[in-house]
This record gives structure tokens, sequence and C-alpha cells, in this order.
């Protein structure tokens, strides 16, 4: 198996010398850029044939949106995941990063090797949700007015209402087996049913299908549950 190829994003040059050391240390992934801006980020992305961009939300030139916005929309880095760096989990940055494509998030103080596993996870086309503070900060941001919807393709109204029942639960957090022991299915029939709704709904990742959930109304806020 080749191993992981991880840009990392952010301005400040140490922050990127200390994650590009563990990095280097898994024997699954090498760093094969650094980047200190988003701009620099989308260029490297592309040049470093890049698996997973490690993003800083703030950034000068173009901020880590901005920079994950343009690489989920570059038919040329389909395959590229992002995983987005944050101070807090509590950021409603976080949410719009989700939005313009990033498939998790972590925050900055993360252990070592909870960061590398976040990667390996990300890499392998698994979203990276906290479901509790994740699913509560969505549905606030979302919730807002003034919040536009990023969706242009179709929504639950197109799912079946099985498909429906295990998009709201994959909204609330819940991994395949737990979906599974939920409706009482089968985990890979629950997988099959998360993949047929990806197909549906167009969703990079399970991120994507969590932000859709909310934006259609499928889920609101309080709804959740952790």
């Amino acid at each position: 198996m080749s191993a992981i190829r991880v840009l990392l994003a952010d301005d400040q040059t140490l922050v990127r010398a200390s994650f590009a050391m563990l990095v280097d240390s898994a024997p699954d992934m090498e760093v094969v850029g650094q980047a200190g801006t988003g701009r620099e980020a989308v260029e490297l992305a592309r040049s470093a044939r890049a698996d997973l961009v490690v993003m800083d939300v703030r950034m000068p030139e173009l901020d880590g949106i901005g920079a994950t916005r343009l690489i989920a929309a570059d038919e040329d880095l389909a395959g590229v995941r992002v995983l987005v760096l944050t101070t807090y989990d509590t950021d409603e940055h976080v949410v719009e990063a989700l939005r313009a494509g990033a498939s998790g998030f972590v925050v900055k103080d993360i252990r070592p090797a909870e960061l590398l596993d976040a990667i390996r996870t990300v890499a392998a086309g698994e979203a990276l949700l906290s479901p509790g503070p994740t699913a509560r900060l969505i549905a606030r941001v979302l919730a807002a007015p003034e919040a536009p919807s990023a969706r242009s393709a179709g929504g639950p109204d197109e799912l079946s209402e099985r498909e429906r029942q295990v998009l709201a639960l994959v909204a609330r957090g819940l991994n395949n087996t737990e979906i599974a022991e939920a409706l009482g299915l089968s985990p890979l029939t629950a997988k099959t049913h998360v993949s047929r709704i990806m197909g549906k709904l167009a969703a990079r990742d399970r991120a994507q299908l969590v932000i859709i959930a909310y934006e259609s109304g499928l889920v609101r806020a309080g709804a959740t549950g952790g």
C-alpha cells in the first residue's frame, strides 16, 4: 500500500514544522508539501499530487475555507481530501469549511496519535465529525436566517423512507454499525444504504451528508442526541 501523501497548510511555520515531523514519523504517510497561504495550498495540492490536505482555517491571501472550496470544485483534485485545523471545536468557520467540501476537522491541541488516526480516517474516504459538538454547531449555524443554502442538487425528498432514516442517523454522528443496530439492519446493509444516499445526493462523503440533512430540514437543532 502506498503512503498517504499529506500537504500541510498553516501560516505558522512552527506549527507546520511540528506536524511535518509527526506525519513523517508514521510509516504509512509522508509530507509532500507545506503551504503558508490558502492559495499556495491549492497550487501545491495539484503539483504535489497530495491525497490529503491538513488545512488551517485562518490563513493570509486565501483562507482555509476558500482554499477548500477551490479544491473541492476542481475536477482534477476530485480525490483530494481536506482535514480542517481549528483552534476551538465551537469555531463556526468549521461549518463553512464542511459546506465548502472539507471531510472533517480536528482542533490544534489534538494528541499526536489522534492526528495521525484522523489523517488515516479522512484519507480512507470517511468523515471525521465529533457527533455532539459538531451536530449542535451545524444546527445553530444553518438555522441562522442569513445562512445561504449551498445545495443545488437534489435533497432528501429523492430518498426512500428507509434512506431518510439512515441519513438522519448519519447526521447524528452514528457510524454504520450503530445505524445498523438502531434500525435492525446488518452493518453491510447500513453501509450500502449510506453509499446509495451519497450517490443520490452527489455527496463527497459523510460530512457532506450531515450538511445536507441540516440544510434540508430533515434534522433540526435539538434532535441530535449527544
